[in-house]
């Protein structure tokens, strides 16, 4: 008896040693998983500009601490006080190892803190607070920020082409002419908004006075009068305004775009070409692509990039830089968009249709009267 009670008390004492010992291995196996974690955590920097486009942006911190996978992101954030100092802050992010600087702002913000990240390991993530974020629709992009904070925790990085004018990067589209003078008009104004942009345009674009430029790319040089020439990255200006609509952020190229004087009856179809995707078939314009392009004018004047004013010289460089940006993408986002539908196709060729048949009457209209003043200088000999 006494001989089983000692072996049932050490199988017992085993037991529970077992037991205990498992307890400890689990608790640690635990706490190396969760170090493991915060170990690797990814440190993620929002550069939040309070001021730009015309929402409030006192709850988009309240909406990062709610939306952030907290397992995923160890998280900063920091609030511009001047103009550059988004450049500033995601610079230094950058040499201190950063693995994501989120721009929460407008181009102008996305701008600053994409020409710091360039050819870095550090990614751009994006939410669209500004007036047009003309970068965020052509990425597909959501416009709600829970739903664009849900694309940083899915965080698919991927290598994306920029573009320099005169060595200032731009991710989305740059350019001279009416849309340069447009830019410089609306950084000037006191509000801002689309509403503001479509004064500019309205009050301005009667009256403005096309240029002589001297484009020189692979295949040659070649003389236009235009009234604004856009080298595009990406498909749009803003506001699902789609100056080059074949534009690829992946393809190594530039959209070159050339839109040719035009009078007061051509405006409307070219505005409804540019929101109809279908900008590339109006008889006004002239696109080529081209991975570096030189521009003569025949005076200074302003640039844009992505929407910023500077004034610059007559002569002008532009190239693409291939797959020099890292950025947080829309993994789900459907490319089809960016391609005009069935009803925009015919609604586009409907009008040209109709522009068409107006050059051909003015024509025969051009052409009758030369008949006519020939047969009058005729009977007066």
């Amino acid at each position: 008896m006494w001989l089983k009670s000692r072996v049932f008390n050490k199988k017992y004492s085993f037991g529970v040693f077992f037991m205990s010992s498992c307890k400890r291995i689990a608790m640690f196996l635990l706490i190396l998983q969760h170090h493991l974690l915060m170990e690797n955590r990814l440190d993620i920097l929002f550069i939040l500009n309070p001021i730009s486009g015309t929402v409030s942006k006192e709850k988009i911190p309240t909406l990062i601490e709610k939306k952030l996978d907290k397992e995923r992101f160890n998280t900063t954030i920091i609030y511009t006080q001047y103009a550059g100092h988004a450049k500033e802050i995601a610079h230094e992010a950058r040499l201190q190892g950063t693995d994501i600087v989120v721009a929460v702002g407008g181009d102008g913000t996305v701008n600053e803190v994409a020409s710091a990240l360039v050819h870095s390991d550090t990614a751009l993530g994006i939410i669209p607070c500004g007036s047009g974020n003309g970068l965020a629709r052509h990425l597909l992009l959501p416009m709600n920020i829970e739903k664009a904070i849900d694309v940083i925790n899915e965080c698919k990085v991927k290598a994306l082409d920029y573009g320099v004018i005169n060595d200032n990067p731009f991710f989305c589209t740059c350019g001279m002419g009416f849309d340069a003078f447009i830019s410089m008009k609306f950084a000037n104004s006191n509000k801002r908004g689309v509403v503001s942009y479509v004064e500019n345009v309205l009050l301005e674009g009667l009256t403005y006075q096309p240029e002589i430029y001297e484009i020189e790319d692979e295949s040659g040089t070649k003389r236009y009068k235009a009234f604004l020439i856009s080298c595009a990255n990406a498909s749009q200006y803003g506001n699902n305004a789609y100056i080059a609509p074949q534009a690829s952020m992946s393809d190594g190229m530039l959209d070159v775009i050339i839109m040719e004087p035009f009078d007061i009856f051509d405006a409307p179809q070219i505005s409804i070409d540019m929101f109809n995707k279908t900008l590339n078939k109006n008889s006004k314009i002239k696109t080529f692509k081209t991975k570096k392009i030189k521009i003569h004018r025949s005076k200074p004047g302003y640039i844009h990039y992505d929407g910023d004013p500077v004034e610059t010289g007559r002569d002008i460089e532009i190239a693409i830089q291939e797959k020099g940006i890292k950025v947080i993408i829309n993994a789900n986002g459907d490319v089809s968009k960016r391609q005009p539908n069935v009803l925009q196709t015919a609604f586009n060729e409907f009008f040209n249709n109709i522009h068409l048949i107006r050059d051909d009457i003015n024509k025969q209209g051009r052409h009758i009267q030369a008949i006519g003043k020939n047969w009058q200088r005729k009977l007066k000999h």
